[in-house]
């Protein structure tokens, strides 16, 4: 395993073998992103008011029951209360008009009798059928929270179970359970089942995110890696987030979209027989003879000629990991402390989550959000294949969050450039997300890479369960909301400077191989230290 990339440099760099592998797990990802923001069309919240339900009460008085208000320097009607009905029906009775009344001496009472919701845009979401508005507002940002509470748990157990049982067994239960999940989910007959089960499906989402990931990390040649972890994953993630809002557009009652949305799983069946588990994994475990034999597969399809013995029995090591092994040695812990931290950052789920309020229509919304990530990941991708990690990373962070900061200074009679300025934080932010995760896999050895990747994608999750409440601020300032995210995106790319840089540096295979990086990479510094006085 030490020499892994040295011992099957006879496969070559773009065979037939690794280029159908690579077209065959970005398509997995296609399923990310139909899966992965789905919450934004079925918890998005329709216009609607308080129910007046008397058929004795004129048009003319049914509309003037709902009092108008001030929402955010705008006059409109009331969603959460209404004048009494008691004393709009007596007036109605003695057969004064609305106009010969003054409203505001009349009582205001809640929406004793439930709410209306307009069907111009979405037939049937979550909150117009379990009435989550007014006091109960508060459930919408928490359903959301429940997918990432999911991702949570699914990024610290996954990698776990991937790294003692295999990639590809844990990837295609990832797959298989979400989708049933998700079906499952579609016949919640309440909310808090719809949250229950929410929560288990972002549980197995990140767990065959990540086990994707990391299955072709290992088992791509190197050329193809990066083109894989950067432009492959994420491009096929966003051909998925740019699908879903015409699917939501088509099928507008929540039910019925989440039905379409597991049934289409069912094309990844036949992928089973076709992509194989990782020979890097299967060497860490001492099983040289299953990882040769793939090895010999591939080559026969790359069409060269194999070595009698392709690896050594003393290159094999079964090992077993566990959650406190990314803490061992002081570098591993340097590591996953300085991850850590880099990765709380909910400045690309909070624009993504934000779509739905953005002014226009929130199908096309959704779609240009995820528009914007295609020259993002295009340009990511190029920079990556020759430009150090760590510089490009805070780059991208820091112009993520200038342009959200920047948004305070635009007036609100230039919508337009407003939401330009929102999408190009976008851009920043997706950059910054196509680097994280290949950065992170170099970072970390062959038998902690998936545990690795797990526990920063955990870290993650707490800016993402936070992201929908930073949203939900929205509704008291405008502003609030992108001034948190622009700010402790910027400050999240400080910790990213203190990594050591993995540009060109062959993955360690080994705990041992990564300390004698980090040992290489604290001399180089020290000697730049030592030599820039004579340098000045």
């Amino acid at each position: 395993m030490a020499n892994y990339d040295e011992d099957t440099a006879f496969l070559g760099q773009k065979g037939q073998f690794f280029v159908i592998l690579f077209f065959l797990l970005n398509a997995i990802y296609i399923s990310t992103g139909f899966h992965g923001l789905y919450i934004v069309f079925v918890g998005a919240s329709p216009s609607h008011h308080c129910r007046v339900a008397d058929g004795n009460l004129s048009e003319e008085w049914m509309k003037a029951s709902i009092p108008n208000e001030t929402v955010n320097g705008k006059l409109q009607p009331s969603q959460c209360r209404r004048y009494s009905l008691e004393t709009v029906r007596n007036l109605s009775a003695l057969g004064y008009s609305p106009l010969e009344v003054n409203l505001t001496d009349i009582t205001a009472e809640t929406c004793v009798d439930g709410w209306s919701y307009s069907t111009e845009i979405y037939h049937s979401t979550i909150v117009s059928e379990w009435d989550l508005v007014c006091d109960s507002e508060w459930r919408v940002p928490f359903t959301t929270s429940t997918l990432y509470m999911g991702y949570l748990l699914g990024s610290l157990v996954s990698g776990q179970l991937s790294d003692r049982f295999g990639r590809k067994k844990v990837l295609f239960a990832s797959l298989a359970a979400e989708a049933l999940v998700i079906l499952a989910q579609s016949f919640s007959d309440s909310w808090l089942l719809f949250c229950i089960l929410y929560f288990f499906v972002g549980t197995f989402q990140i767990s065959l995110y990540i086990t994707a990931f990391v299955l072709g990390s290992e088992v791509l040649s190197k050329s193809l890696r990066v083109l894989f972890t950067t432009l492959g994953v994420f491009l096929h993630y966003c051909i998925g987030y740019m699908v879903l809002p015409w699917i939501a557009f088509a099928v507008r009652d929540w039910r019925s979209l989440l039905r379409v949305l597991s049934g289409l799983t069912v094309v990844y069946i036949p992928l089973w027989w076709l992509i194989p588990e990782s020979p890097r994994w299967l060497l860490s475990q001492g099983r040289v003879l299953e990882s040769e034999a793939i090895v010999r597969e591939a080559a026969e399809k790359n069409k060269v000629s194999t070595p009698e013995v392709i690896f050594s029995v003393m290159e094999s090591e079964s090992v077993f990991i566990c959650a406190l092994d990314v803490l061992r040695t002081r570098d591993i812990r340097k590591t996953t402390f300085l991850c850590l931290l880099m990765a709380i950052n909910i400045g690309y789920f909070g624009l993504s989550l934000n779509t739905s309020n953005l002014s226009g229509d929130p199908f096309l919304n959704c779609f240009l959000s995820a528009l914007t990530e295609v020259p993002a990941y295009m340009v990511s991708t190029l920079l990556l294949k020759s430009c150090p990690r760590r510089p490009v990373l805070s780059a991208f962070l820091v112009i993520g969050g200038g342009f959200l900061l920047l948004l305070q200074l635009i007036p609100e009679s230039l919508p337009t450039l407003a939401l330009a300025l929102e999408m190009a934080g976008k851009f920043g932010f997706t950059m910054s997300f196509t680097v994280v995760y290949i950065y992170t896999a170099e970072l970390y050895p062959t038998v902690l890479r998936n545990l690795g990747i797990g526990m920063c994608s955990s870290a993650a999750r707490i800016g993402s369960i936070t992201a929908p409440y930073i949203i939900f601020l929205g509704t008291f300032n405008k502003s609030l909301p992108y001034i948190l995210m622009g700010s402790l995106t910027i400050a999240s790319s400080i910790a990213n400077m203190f990594l050591p840089e993995t540009l060109g540096k062959v993955l360690p295979g080994t705990l041992e191989q990564m300390q004698k990086y980090f040992t290489y990479c604290f001399l180089l510094v020290l000697l730049e230290e030592i030599n820039a006085p004579w340098r000045k």
